[in-house]
């Protein structure tokens, strides 16, 4: 028996219940045979400051510390570059004002990525971007919770979900478990969580994401390279283990499952991306696709459902789960806590579930 019940073992449930483990007996429930399975396992994993709405730009800045110091730290450097031309500089101009970049010489862009095609003729650059160590900070925060005596369940599917009196009954993996607060933290499916509970869904979108692991352009050596965005956010490529990463960046609305890359987009996103540079796609190495799950005004959610207190929200990560996850989690601990935020007011309402209601 527990006091809190975590349902999802990415980023975001994990993040939160290793909070969570501070203030009471936690089990984390994980349909799947190893944390961060779906969208967690599948990121891009960079973390830049400024990428989101208010809402979240606010939790990346109060994540920052942590993801740089906690536990030796998760990031390391990488860098954002935007690129157009004259075909897409109103895109590029929008790009550029809302991600506060700086406009770099085309010269310069050519250092960074030195295989841009001689058509594209304006860029926008971001020093402040870093990769994250995604495992090493989903395993600090597992860690952290099995250290404070917290439980995490693997081949867990939630079937059903009652409440009797005080406490919560979920049937998972052919086993019970109680607790007085769930919190839901289950990405795709937390509508799905929310209905099993006896709760008003939120309504989220879960939106595919492709992509293509390519080996390096040329033979060249890509580590150093920055994070590389075509004007209007059409496909991105960044550094993987001495290879690329490329994504046609689509958000294609999709049930909640095990998610495919669908062939077609892959095949126009590379396309895009081929159209911006030198070097021709010859073959791929790998292929993946994972689900952003957002809600209807794309902001988290975070804290108590409104109608249903003991029932808590970790939902709509979109594709910022783990940059946000210090805070996100920090944040939950202590409105379920009953302590005061670190956050302005302002934020904490605009991430709260009752924004909904």
């Amino acid at each position: 028996m527990s006091d809190i019940l975590v349902i999802g073992g990415g980023i975001a449930g994990t993040s939160a219940a290793a909070r969570l483990s501070h203030l009471g007996q936690v089990t984390l429930l994980e349909r799947e045979s190893a944390l961060a399975h779906h969208a967690s396992g599948r990121s891009a994993a960079l973390f830049d400051i400024s990428y989101g709405q208010p809402t979240t730009v606010a939790l990346n800045r109060a994540s920052q510390e942590y993801l740089e110091t906690a536990n030796g730290g998760v990031l390391s450097t990488r860098g954002l570059m935007v690129i157009g031309s004259e075909e897409t500089a109103e895109a590029f101009e929008h790009d550029a004002d809302t991600m506060g970049l700086e406009r770099i010489e085309i010269d310069a862009a050519r250092s960074l990525f030195p295989i841009l095609a001689p058509h594209i003729d304006r860029a926008g650059f971001e020093a402040a971007a870093w990769d994250i160590d995604t495992d090493l900070l989903l395993q600090n925060f597992a860690r952290e919770l099995r250290g404070n005596g917290g439980r995490i369940v693997t081949g867990a599917d939630v079937t059903a979900i009652a409440r009797d009196g005080k406490r919560w009954a979920v049937t998972a993996g052919g086993e019970t478990h109680e607790a007085e607060l769930l919190v839901n933290a289950a990405g795709a499916w937390v509508d799905e969580i929310a209905r099993l509970a006896g709760v008003a869904p939120l309504g989220v979108t879960p939106l595919r994401r492709s992509m293509a692991r390519i080996p390096a352009p040329g033979g060249l050596d890509v580590n150093g390279w920055p994070m590389v965005v075509g004007a209007g956010e059409t496909w991105y490529c960044k550094p993987d283990a001495g290879a690329l990463i490329v994504s046609p960046a689509e958000e294609d609305p999709a049930e909640p499952h095990d998610a495919w890359a669908d062939d077609m987009v892959l095949a126009e996103g590379l396309a895009r991306y081929e159209a911006a540079v030198t070097e021709p796609v010859t073959r791929m190495l790998a292929n993946w696709a994972g689900l952003r799950t957002f809600s209807p005004d794309r902001g988290l959610v975070l804290g108590r459902d409104p109608a249903v207190p003991e029932f808590v929200w970790c939902a709509g990560q979109g594709g910022y789960g783990f940059q946000t996850s210090p805070a996100a989690s920090a944040l939950l601990a202590d409105l379920v806590a009953g302590r005061r935020p670190e956050l302005d007011p302002p934020i904490v309402d605009g991430l709260s579930p009752a924004r909904f209601t």
